[in-house]
């Protein structure tokens, strides 16, 4: 499908940017709510009412909190009809299959399920953050949107709808109003978005080649290095990919006047998982803490009340990768060393730096084992292969064919690179020929090679 490829949002983004540029003021929200369903139609023509269902119920239900806000039922209600509808329409075309297909197996049923050729686009982030918005209404965080215009460019906004990152109301609310957009403004978007661009291109794609060609040999075929090396290189490839369109995502709201929330901060450096949660998909971790941790109680409760409202948080979040069981086991991997670091490990792992990292990076790579493989078959064939330590020299051959590019996947993880081009200070001629350089080799990579999507389209 050629919407969800690199090549269209090139194809895209000098029109829009052009129209959206010499537009007046007064219309860019419209014009970017235009641009912004044009570019979600273009992909899935068939979703496109699900998106205007969306803005027009929750338009709806906070000019309902709004205007009822004295009368508690009434707007209780107004809240609730934007939690049910858009839940339902993430439960509907996400989980229903996996629900029906649970209830057969367990009680011998033969009820059918619902076709789904593939998911709405984006759907598990923009439910969330429309949500985000009502319940926002309904605390009196955030004043209600009169301007349905303004309300469904927000909604809409083409550069983080489809894969994030999560960006609330509340995030953008004033820049709605009024916002300007600079030279500075638009030169930094445009790194950040070659950063990003390059992210996916030179190295996602590049080292996520290994995974795929370790999944065809299949995991029982293979030796234990050789499995334990493309779980390696899907562990850079999915980091690589989606902070790799985070970027391009959080780039492009610059040069269109919007500072979106940062989604990654060097995950990998991290010591412990309490850590490297707040450092690996941001805005969802900041979600969750919002409107599902703390209204549960947090952590100023009990600490038996405290692991499950964590037990809570994490079953939800794998649930919202997926609607396979492999999503909810590893968000539970997590919880339970969430859980561990809480109750006494996180001081211990503070006293060694080295030992840390090796114990977060091994906790980290087994994850990402079990996020890859939805099928619990497999699965359970490639941990046994992980674990079984079959010798083997096969490895060897796939070591040198990936050696350069892990390393860069190594280096490139860490603030290394950022640092060295801090440190170029006044080289501005240095800086701008590295981005013209990693421009020019994503883009002949992009013509040379084959359709490759985005990791985070599937969520």
């Amino acid at each position: 499908m050629v919407f969800s490829s690199i090549l269209f949002l090139f194809r895209f983004m000098p029109i829009a940017f052009l129209i959206y540029y010499l537009c007046p003021k007064k219309l860019k929200n419209l014009t970017l709510l235009i641009l912004s369903l044009f570019f979600y139609s273009w992909g899935e023509p068939k979703y496109f009412p699900i998106m205007l269902i969306s803005i027009l119920v929750d338009y709806t239900a906070g000019q309902g909190i709004k205007r009822f806000k004295e009368q508690k039922n009434i707007k209780r209600l107004f809240l609730l009809l934007s939690v049910c509808v858009n839940l339902g329409l993430l439960f509907f075309f996400k989980y229903t299959n996996f629900f029906v297909s649970n209830i057969n197996a367990l009680l011998g049923t033969d009820l059918m399920g619902i076709y789904v050729e593939k998911l709405p686009l984006g759907i598990s982030f923009y439910t969330f953050q429309t949500m985000s918005y009502t319940i926002d209404v309904y605390r009196g965080k955030v004043e209600a949107e009169d301007n349905i215009i303004d309300f469904g460019a927000f909604v809409s906004l083409f550069p983080q709808l489809i894969a994030g990152p999560i960006v609330t109301y509340a995030d953008i609310q004033k820049e709605l109003k009024q916002r300007s957009i600079t030279l500075p403004m638009i030169d930094d978007g445009l790194r950040l978005f070659i950063m990003g661009l390059g992210s996916k291109v030179l190295i996602a794609n590049n080292i996520g080649a290994l995974w795929t060609e370790v999944q065809m040999l299949g995991f029982e075929n293979v030796s234990t290095p050789l499995v334990w090396l493309g779980v390696l290189a899907y562990t850079f490839q999915i980091y690589f990919d989606f902070s790799g369109y985070s970027l391009m995502a959080i780039g492009l709201g610059r040069m269109l006047g919007f500072i979106f929330p940062q989604n990654f901060n060097y995950p990998y450096i991290s010591k412990s998982v309490t850590e490297f949660w707040r450092r690996w998909h941001m805005t969802l971790g900041s979600w969750f803490r919002e409107y599902v941790y703390i209204p549960l109680g947090g952590n100023r409760c009990s600490k038996g009340r405290n692991f499950f409202n964590l037990f809570a948080v994490w079953f939800l979040t794998g649930f919202w990768h997926g609607a396979n069981w492999n999503f909810i086991l590893w968000g539970l991997y997590f919880w339970a060393f969430l859980v561990l670091e809480k109750w006494f490990l996180l001081p211990k792992l503070e006293k060694s730096k080295i030992l840390s990292h090796i114990y977060l990076l091994s906790i980290v790579v087994i994850s990402w084992a079990m996020f890859a493989v939805s099928d619990m078959s497999q699965l359970s064939s490639l941990f046994g292969r992980m674990f079984a330590f079959e010798g083997g020299s096969d490895w060897l051959y796939y070591l040198q064919n990936y050696g350069m590019v892990f390393l860069l996947a190594a280096v490139f993880s860490t603030p290394l690179l950022k640092k060295a081009y801090e440190k170029w200070g006044n080289h501005q001629w240095l800086k701008t020929g590295f981005l013209v350089a990693v421009l020019l080799l994503s883009v002949a990579y992009l013509v040379d090679s084959s359709y490759n999507p985005f990791l985070y389209f599937n969520f």
